[in-house]
């Protein structure tokens, strides 16, 4: 039986300043909301974004490497091609986003709900993550190897060739997922959840042979 679990939510106060995106020295944000508008060709190290709502924003061209995010949404966004590499992800939410190629490689992310987001080449390689659920995610072709799962859920989401090399599997449940082929060892697969058809395409993988 999969594992359940509480992510916490963002705690994200009624009354929030309306902002547009302007570079600060200290590049921290607190409390604010920026809607409706592009990020273009940002690179700004280590910036901070504390109790902060980005509704329909675009980021282009943005590298945000050691970001640290806490109490955060992204609503309805296009975060493709980003770089949040390396950063700090506390309870945040991603709804209904764009975030093709998005790059989370080495970053801690806890509390995170992924719901709605088109996720496909996302980089997550040598993450950790705790507390983190996708749900109705495209993560297509995705990269989640050498990561470390605690209590990870995956529901209702396109997992075809994603990237689980070294990444442990354990109690994780994938049977609503939907996934032709999945770039996994043996050992990363041990105690994975599947459904009866996955696990005959699991069965033919390892070449054995269902007599019906």
């Amino acid at each position: 039986m999969a594992e359940k679990f509480k992510i916490e939510r963002p705690k994200i106060p009624t009354e929030l300043s309306a902002e547009s995106f302007q570079y600060r020295e200290d590049a921290y944000y607190n409390r604010i909301i920026i809607e409706g508008e592009t990020i273009h060709a940002e690179e700004v190290h280590q910036i901070k974004f504390d109790e902060v709502i980005f509704k329909n924003v675009v980021f282009e061209q943005v590298s945000f490497q050691n970001i640290e995010l806490t109490d955060c949404i992204f609503d309805h966004c296009d975060l493709s091609n980003s770089d949040f590499s390396e950063g700090s992800i506390h309870r945040v939410e991603f709804r209904d986003s764009k975030m093709l190629g998005i790059n989370f490689s080495d970053a801690t992310i806890a509390n995170v709900l992924f719901t709605g987001c088109q996720g496909n080449l996302s980089s997550f390689g040598f993450a950790k993550l705790k507390h983190v659920m996708f749900e109705a995610c495209l993560l297509n072709n995705g990269d989640l190897f050498e990561c470390k799962f605690q209590k990870v859920g995956f529901r209702d989401c396109e997992l075809d060739e994603v990237n689980f090399s070294n990444t442990s599997l354990n109690g994780v449940d994938l049977s609503s997922c939907t996934f032709h082929n999945l770039q996994a060892s043996l050992e990363s697969l041990r105690g994975c959840i599947v459904n009866t058809e996955q696990a005959i395409g699991f069965a033919q993988f390892l070449g054995l042979r269902i007599k019906e």
